[in-house]
């Protein structure tokens, strides 16, 4: 089965093709932009590409991944109204998995701290042990943040490695779309029912309505 994954939870969005089998999975394609600026601009051209350059039409996916957070508002709903709406296009599935997870699993066995930008200085962090997450993903600043963990990786890492005091694996910044597919390999095979792609923002957005207009005084 051929399957879509999209990541905007942080400065960059990735598009990736991953091949499910029975007993696996293959990474076929990926394009991944960092800007932090420009989700909305470049989801759309990478998840073409991807499809192009693996030889693949949209109508051969069977089911669409997406990386829920935690994450910036404005870049975060992009990659989830796109998977939404593509999903509902061509009545496949969706699945959600937390996008810190994708890094944990992708970091591999031991004690690993994921740490991705969260602006204001402050990360969005959970702790692994060989892949699997120790406790709820949380938001802090790095000083706060404190635990018997040996490296970290995520672009928070490689930004606050001086204050976590450990080796930053400066080569996993961002979830792969491969380890963020195998967090829901399971839900897929068993082609269990689509899932509603909730966000998971941690905190509200930066920009919020007015409470209302102040009085002008004559």
């Amino acid at each position: 089965m051929l399957v879509l994954a999209l990541d905007t939870s942080t400065p960059a969005s990735t598009a990736a093709l991953v091949e499910v089998t029975a007993d696996g999975l293959r990474g076929i394609a990926e394009r991944r932009t960092v800007d932090p600026r420009a989700h909305g601009e470049k989801l759309a051209p990478e998840i073409a590409a991807t499809l192009t350059e693996a030889g693949v039409r949209v109508s051969d996916l069977k089911a669409i991944v997406a990386g829920l957070g935690p994450g910036p508002f404005t870049g975060l709903r992009v990659g989830l109204a796109t998977a939404a709406s593509m999903a509902q296009a061509l009545a496949v599935p969706t699945y959600g998995v937390c996008s810190l997870d994708g890094l944990g699993r992708a970091a591999g066995p031991g004690r690993v701290l994921v740490a991705t930008d969260a602006r204001r200085r402050e990360v969005y962090f959970a702790t692994y042990v060989d892949g699997v997450r120790s406790g709820e993903p949380d938001v802090a600043k790095p000083a706060e943040i404190k635990g018997d963990f040996e490296r970290v990786v995520g672009e928070g890492g490689l930004k606050y490695g001086d204050v976590f005091g450990v080796p930053v694996e400066e080569h996993l910044l961002y979830p792969p779309g491969a380890a963020l597919v195998a967090l829901a390999a399971e839900r897929i095979r068993e082609a269990a029912p689509s899932e509603p792609l909730t966000p998971l923002y941690l905190r509200r957005p930066d920009a919020v309505e007015p409470a209302g207009r102040k009085p002008v005084l004559t």
